[in-house]
């Protein structure tokens, strides 16, 4: 085999040589142009440059918000929250420091969405630093149960958060006071769905009327057994005056007399001063 054709079948790593000076000498344009931008906002106080820095470090806000996303918490809010921390980046960070500006921004940016957390979604006022690990904790189950296939248990928690267990339990105890739920929130997404409210409790009135059985019992002490029966026939069956004489037999009009009667000595009882009954039971 020819030499020439031996270097044809040796790959060459000349284009990678090539490219790699290439990659290296883009990535010193591009510091060099932001250094420059960064200039002009710190000096001039460029709207222009500060715009362009603004769109160049976008993506870093948005990979720190993505970080951070929740179910429970819209990724629009967090996105916007780490677009202020980005512009507070922007507007405070100085070029004549030897520091990269992601150094700067990173911190900055994760600050202002730690303080969303902390000061704008909490239902509940719950401590700073029961807050945070809560987030750690809810971050950190999130992680374990995607590594493990499966929820996993408090003391795995604890070791991935670096906290005792006690702590641990106190934040998962505290990542219920994150969000409240308002009773009228319908519980499906049909038009007529129930509401929580519906779920949780109704206005109870069996009390009332154990109450009023208790009282009444009590009460019908002091009528005699017939006026008893008259009234229970009257009011319970909802017979007609005729068809209780009929059964007892006597005249509708006696029967009108009894229930007359038996009304009037149930409400001088029910009349008495200090809960007492005033007439003595009657057999």
């Amino acid at each position: 085999m020819s030499a020439a054709r031996e270097a044809q079948l040796i790959p060459s790593s000349a284009p990678a040589e090539a490219a790699a000076p290439a990659a290296a000498s883009a990535r010193q344009r591009r510091v060099r142009e932001e250094r420059a931008l960064f200039e002009r906002v710190a000096r001039d106080g460029d709207a222009r440059a500060r715009e362009a820095l603004i769109e160049r470090f976008m993506p870093l806000a948005r990979s720190l918000a993505l970080r951070y996303q929740r179910s429970y918490e819209p990724l629009d809010d967090l996105l916007q929250v780490a677009s202020m921390g980005l512009i507070k980046a922007v507007d405070g960070f100085d070029p004549r420091r030897d520091i990269a500006f992601s150094s700067y921004a990173v911190p900055t940016i994760l600050g202002e969405i730690k303080r969303h957390f902390r000061d704008r979604t909490w239902a509940v006022r719950v401590p700073r630093d029961l807050q945070e690990l809560s987030l750690r904790v809810d971050r950190a189950v999130g992680e374990l149960a995607e590594k493990l296939h499966r929820q996993p248990s408090v003391v795995e928690i604890a070791e991935a958060v670096a906290a005792d267990e006690e702590r641990v339990l106190e934040a998962l105890q505290a990542g219920g006071a994150y969000r409240a739920l308002s009773f009228d929130a319908p519980r499906g997404a049909e038009e007529d769905a129930a509401t929580l409210a519906d779920s949780i409790g109704f206005d109870e009135d069996g009390f009332d009327r154990a109450e009023d059985r208790a009282t009444l019992s009590a009460l019908l002490g002091m009528v005699s057994e017939r006026e008893r029966e008259v009234l229970r026939m009257r009011f319970e069956q909802d017979k007609t005056q005729a068809e209780i004489g009929e059964i007892i037999g006597v005249s509708q009009m006696q029967v009108s007399r009894i229930i007359r009667q038996a009304l009037a000595r149930l409400r001088v009882a029910i009349d008495a001063p200090s809960g007492r009954y005033a007439l003595d039971p009657v057999s």
